[in-house]
């Protein structure tokens, strides 16, 4: 029974609905973690529903704990819960409890850092190493901001509501961050194997429902097509064993066409409205990636230049130096990738790894490598990046006599 496959799937789906049923989003994250402890010791096989059964198993568990309280707070909780239907009546623009947490999350009395940690914990089910790799931070300080985060929604009395539409657009930048960056996470995992189709698959349901809600702001439908575009190649991510697959070795009669002309279409619709966004531009960027049998780099490295002048940063910087080696050469790209900081990031020597390597230095191509390999924290990249390493000290060694 593969119950860490489960929790991972479940575990944001059941916080959200046990947040919406007892309105706290602590008592609601114990009570889901309380469930899953029962599962191990009652399940030999999954239920037909596993989520349902943690939600009602939970909820159980959490009128259980109100009941061993005396205070007059839990009474209240615990006589609103008891008389609570099971599946209350939704109100307000937002509509899918998840989308909802992610909008009570993104309140703008916690900080930004602490608004995308604590829903990259509570609804994708994130630890906190992995979430502190997408933001290049330490883990303790992810740790100390997702603690404080939920202290300030306790003391704070900040309710767990859908926010009126006039509210919405204050919290956008904050939910489009968080939807990025649980793709992300589910595209090139923190650590175990290449994917975790199952944050691709919710981050990009979760963006359908968003641009349905605001279906007039173009970063919203810019991010939309960027994980439309994204996802249509996911199937060619990974070869036959399971190891990673360039964009320039991927079998392209593996990606997905309707996904790749929806996204397409996306980003017509956003060219049309000429207010380009970072997510707008990344969604161009792939959409070229995905137009015709060849990436034209030129186009690339121009929507690239636009990114920068959006976005400067060395994240950015770095994956504009891919395409500038691709249209201009790798030495004026290696040039770029020298001057940037990036401490941490397995890309920065990874990138410097292969521009080295194209320009014959090998030795320092190696020791690039190297760090790279140390730095990677996903299996099969670090094994790809051994692959590349091997194959170069291959191509180096003299021949046999």
């Amino acid at each position: 029974m593969d119950l860490d496959r489960i929790y991972r799937a479940e575990y944001g789906r059941c916080v959200a609905t046990l947040t919406r049923v007892l309105g706290d989003i602590g008592l609601a994250e114990e009570a889901v973690q309380d469930a899953f402890a029962v599962a191990v010791q009652k399940w030999e096989q999954p239920p037909p529903n596993p989520g349902a059964w943690i939600v009602t198993t939970a909820r159980n568990r959490a009128i259980d704990r109100l009941r061993r309280e005396s205070t007059r707070e839990a009474r209240h909780a615990q006589a609103l819960l008891l008389h609570q239907p099971e599946e209350p009546e939704e109100v307000g623009p937002v509509r899918d409890d998840e989308l909802r947490m992610i909008f009570t999350c993104c309140h703008p009395a916690l900080s930004p850092l602490a608004r995308t940690a604590l829903t990259l914990r509570l609804l994708g089910g994130l630890e906190v190493a992995e979430i502190a790799r997408a933001y290049l931070v330490p883990e303790a300080t992810v740790a100390q901001r997702i603690v404080r985060a939920k202290k300030k929604i306790r003391d704070a009395g900040i309710p767990y509501r859908v926010p009126g539409a006039a509210e919405l657009p204050d919290r956008l930048t904050s939910v489009l961050t968080v939807l990025y960056l649980v793709f992300n996470e589910g595209y090139t995992s923190t650590s175990g194997q290449l994917l975790r189709t199952d944050l691709c698959q919710e981050a990009v349901r979760l963006a359908r429902a968003l641009a349905d809600l605001m279906p007039d702001e173009p970063e919203v439908i810019g991010l939309l097509a960027l994980l439309l575009l994204t996802e249509a190649r996911r199937p060619a991510r990974t070869g036959p064993s399971g190891e990673l697959m360039v964009l320039a070795e991927q079998d392209r009669s593996l990606w997905d066409g309707d996904l790749i002309a929806e996204g397409h279409e996306l980003v017509r619709r956003c060219l049309r409205r000429a207010r380009p966004g970072p997510y707008q531009l990344q969604a161009a960027i792939n959409a070229v990636h995905t137009d015709g049998s060849a990436t034209d780099w030129a186009q690339v490295l121009a929507l690239y230049d636009q990114l920068l002048a959006h976005v400067p940063t060395p994240v950015v910087a770095l994956n504009r130096a891919v395409a500038v080696a691709e249209v201009h050469g790798p030495a004026l790209a290696l040039a770029i990738v020298d001057e940037l900081d990036l401490p941490g990031y397995h890309l920065l020597p990874a990138t410097r790894a292969d521009l080295l390597t194209r320009l014959g230095r090998t030795s320092a191509a190696l020791a690039a490598y190297d760090e790279a390999i140390t730095l990677a924290t996903n299996d099969a990249e670090r094994a790809f990046l051994t692959t590349r390493r091997a194959r170069l000290t291959q191509d180096t060694r003299p021949p046999a006599l």
